[in-house]
């Protein structure tokens, strides 16, 4: 029987060609093919992927799967300003949902993560593309070393999507979540020192330091010297005992607390582990040399610390002078790189954080290369 003759509703799915039909095959749960298949590509299988609605004419809700929901395809699609064959990097795969909206819009993707399993997660995914897709295991910091070897002086456009992806939260053996007990890793590849060597290794001021300016916590010190006496005594085994260590810290008398401590602790933990602000920074920095003039470079993020480096590094960009504040006139030739698309930053509608709650903080501003 060929997909042809089954292409239409499955499950209560509508598949809008063949490959669509197929792709479902090989990652749903689909009455004609069973349980998921299994796949040599990984040394575990990786997670199953399911279209969670599918609805060709949504872009909030045809790129959603299990593994990852990409945050605000619509404006990304729109501030991108894509053309048939334009060339865009991607710079955080996750899940391919961002990718392959792309694809779907007659662009060709060069897409770089750090994480081996969204390569292969992706790469079915987006098998159907053929040589328009491309992915390539690197930090999006490091884009122009990346299109230096593929022989690419530079993109039309450019995204990152900061921070961690759905599936990494979800999946608690990476110990990026706290709700379940999980290993102390958190890392966002498998190179690098995990959180338990980095908890072995921090001074009681080193930890307050990262909580401070990483989580901007207030009683980082205190924070820090019950963490590394728990850690001494060996009660922190996981990330679930590590949370309930953080837990025994009330925040002062009267203080209404909104938002779980173990939230800001974790993000500050990973961001250090990772060097997530430095990578970012360097990012941005680098939008000159990674798009082209009259491309676009959008840039998703989900705290403030983020969203500032995005703003700082776009307004220096957009700088069209360098002088110090008392000249009488400009002396240092400095010209503006980029002109900001986005004064504010868009915010995801009201529906899209009904549909996926943990859209409610993602901020996205856009540049234009001039």
């Amino acid at each position: 029987m060929s997909a042809s003759e089954t292409q239409g509703r499955v499950n209560g799915k509508v598949f809008k060609d063949e490959v669509h039909w197929v792709v479902e095959m090989l990652l749903g749960d689909c009455p004609r093919m069973g349980t998921l298949l299994p796949f040599q590509l990984l040394a575990k299988p990786p997670q199953r992927v399911e279209v969670i609605v599918a609805d060709s004419q949504d872009p909030l809700t045809t790129y959603a799967t299990s593994y990852h929901t990409p945050i605000m395809v619509g404006e990304v699609l729109e501030h991108l300003h894509l053309f048939p064959g334009a060339l865009i990097l991607d710079g955080t795969l996750g899940g391919g949902g961002h990718s392959e909206a792309l694809l779907d819009a007659g662009a060709r993707v060069i897409a770089l993560d750090r994480d081996p399993e969204a390569h292969e997660v992706a790469r079915v995914r987006l098998e159907r593309f053929g040589d328009r897709f491309r992915s390539i295991r690197a930090n999006y910091s490091e884009a122009p070393r990346v299109l230096a070897e593929l022989g690419i002086d530079r993109v039309d456009g450019m995204l990152v999507d900061a921070g961690v992806s759905s599936h990494q939260l979800d999946d608690s053996s990476r110990g990026f979540s706290f709700r379940e007990g999980g290993p102390l890793d958190m890392r966002m590849g498998p190179d690098g020192e995990t959180l338990e060597e980095l908890l072995s290794r921090l001074s009681h001021g080193e930890l307050a330091r990262i909580l401070n300016k990483y989580g901007e916590l207030k009683n980082a010190g205190r924070l820090a010297g019950v963490i590394l006496d728990a850690w001494q005594e060996d009660k922190i085994t996981d990330t679930a005992s590590l949370a309930s260590i953080v837990a025994t810290v009330g925040s002062k008398p009267g203080r209404k607390q909104t938002i779980n401590p173990a939230t800001l602790v974790f993000q500050a933990l990973r961001i250090a582990l990772n060097d997530e602000l430095s990578h970012l920074e360097r990012a941005v920095e680098q939008v000159p040399e990674v798009v082209k003039v009259d491309g676009f470079a959008a840039f998703i993020s989900f705290h403030s610390l983020e969203d500032r480096i995005v703003k700082q590094g776009f307004r220096e960009l957009a700088n069209n002078c360098v002088c110090p504040q008392g000249l009488p006139m400009c002396a240092c030739g400095a010209r503006s790189m980029v002109e900001i698309i986005t004064r504010k930053p868009l915010r995801p509608s009201e529906r899209e954080v009904e549909l996926n709650p943990r859209a409610r903080s993602a901020l996205l501003r856009v540049a234009k290369v001039i």
